[in-house]
């Protein structure tokens, strides 16, 4: 019988502890402060963003939202970074993305200071997460490791498999299970006979925006299944990578969509502003 890996219940627990703290650093006199940039007017990213919004105000911070229109130059927003990064008052920084094709993504990346990268996207930031030393990480795979842990489940020893290469999930979050000792697999695209893959996998993580990608004939039994994806079906309802319905009957623990992950990636974007914070606070 499968178990669901509630999202909500996990980060509702990382959020209100974050909470607890931010309140003993208010009446210290201190505040803790996100400040978040969006360029144009995404549906999703405005979806995004506020999310990010509600959980500031729910955990205590300051929340500074930076809306852009759509016609802001390069030039503009990195401007815009640059005094950010000056002011001592702001801990955290968070552009959403995806940018406007006339803007460089990496280039904004890498213009904000790596102590106030709370997505920890820059190169700095991903190269500590290589070597094991690092202060930050990508707030989805964060977010899949605390629930791994929360629900007792052992990394060490397993074979992990990673369906997705990007560097905002895939790549981090296989280094973080090998961190754990788990023997890791990345497959992609280019990737043969994956099915025979994901057959042997006891952890699979798929991440690769395709609706229902995943299939009960690609899973073994008692395997656990953490689905990254968010997507929207043939009848405009929220999906994710995984067929749920078919795969949950042969897990020992599932992530639903929605309710899983998402909350978490949010919860875990709390946890790094508030390090940012202790960071430049010491």
């Amino acid at each position: 019988m499968y178990k669901i890996m509630d999202g909500k219940l996990v980060s509702a627990s990382v959020k209100d502890r974050i909470r607890a703290e931010v309140k003993e650093l208010n009446s210290n006199g201190h505040q803790v402060n996100l400040a978040v940039i969006i360029v144009g007017d995404d549906p999703a990213s405005r979806v995004y963003v506020n999310n990010k919004k509600k959980a500031c105000e729910y955990v205590g911070f300051v929340s500074e939202e930076y809306a852009l229109p759509v016609s802001t130059s390069q030039e503009e927003l990195l401007t815009l970074i640059g005094e950010l990064n000056e002011r001592r008052d702001v801990n955290g920084i968070l552009c959403q993305l995806p940018l406007p094709p006339h803007i460089d993504d990496a280039a904004i990346i890498a213009a904000i200071a790596v102590e106030k990268d709370v997505d920890a996207f820059s190169a700095h930031n991903v190269g500590k997460i290589m070597i094991g030393d690092y202060d930050f990480v990508p707030c989805t795979p964060a977010g899949v490791m605390k629930l791994l842990s929360f629900y007792d489940i052992d990394v060490d020893g397993k074979n992990c498999v990673m369906i997705g290469r990007s560097n905002i999930v895939g790549k981090p979050m296989a280094m973080l299970m090998m961190h754990k000792n788990g023997t890791v697999t990345i497959a992609h695209s280019h990737t043969r006979n994956l099915k025979e893959i994901t057959r042997r996998a006891d952890i699979v993580v798929v991440a690769v925006r395709k609706v229902r990608f995943l299939t009960a004939d690609m899973v073994k039994e008692g395997a656990v299944v953490i689905d990254v994806g968010m997507n929207r079906d043939e009848n405009g309802k929220l999906c994710g990578d995984v067929d749920f319905d078919s795969v949950k009957e042969k897990c020992s623990y599932i992530t639903p969509v929605p309710g899983g992950v998402g909350p978490m990636t949010i919860a875990m974007l709390m946890q790094n502003t508030l390090k940012a914070f202790y960071i430049q606070n010491p």
